[in-house]
C-alpha cells in the first residue's frame, strides 16, 4: 500500500534526509537511535526567523539535542560537524 501525505502535509525535504544521514555517520550512531530534525520558526526580535533542532534519542542513555540558528537548506556539513563534534549538545 502506497501512503499519500494529508492534504496541506508535506514529506520531509531531501536535506532534512540528508542531514539525518549526516548526523548518523558524524556520532556513529546505531539503528536503534532515534534522530530527529525539525526547523522552528521564531518571531522574536534578535532570534533568527528559522532554527534547525537536532535531537538524538538512543534506546539507552541520556538524549542529546542541538540547535543551529540557521535553516536546514543553510547548515553545511563543516557547520553540522563543529555543533554536534565541537561543543557538546545543549
Amino acid at each position: 500500500m502506497h501512503l499519500q501525505p494529508r492534504p496541506g502535509i508535506a514529506w520531509p525535504s531531501p536535506r532534512l534526509r540528508e542531514l539525518d544521514h549526516a548526523v548518523r555517520a558524524l556520532l556513529d550512531l546505531d539503528d536503534d537511535t532515534a534522530v530527529v530534525i525539525r526547523q522552528l520558526v521564531h518571531g522574536e526580535l534578535g532570534r533568527p526567523p528559522l532554527e534547525t533542532v537536532v535531537a538524538v534519542l538512543p534506546m539507552e542513555g541520556e538524549p542529546r539535542r542541538w540547535v543551529l540558528h540557521r535553516p536546514a537548506e543553510q547548515i553545511t556539513e563543516h557547520e553540522l560537524r563543529a555543533a554536534l563534534l565541537g561543543h557538546g549538545p545543549r
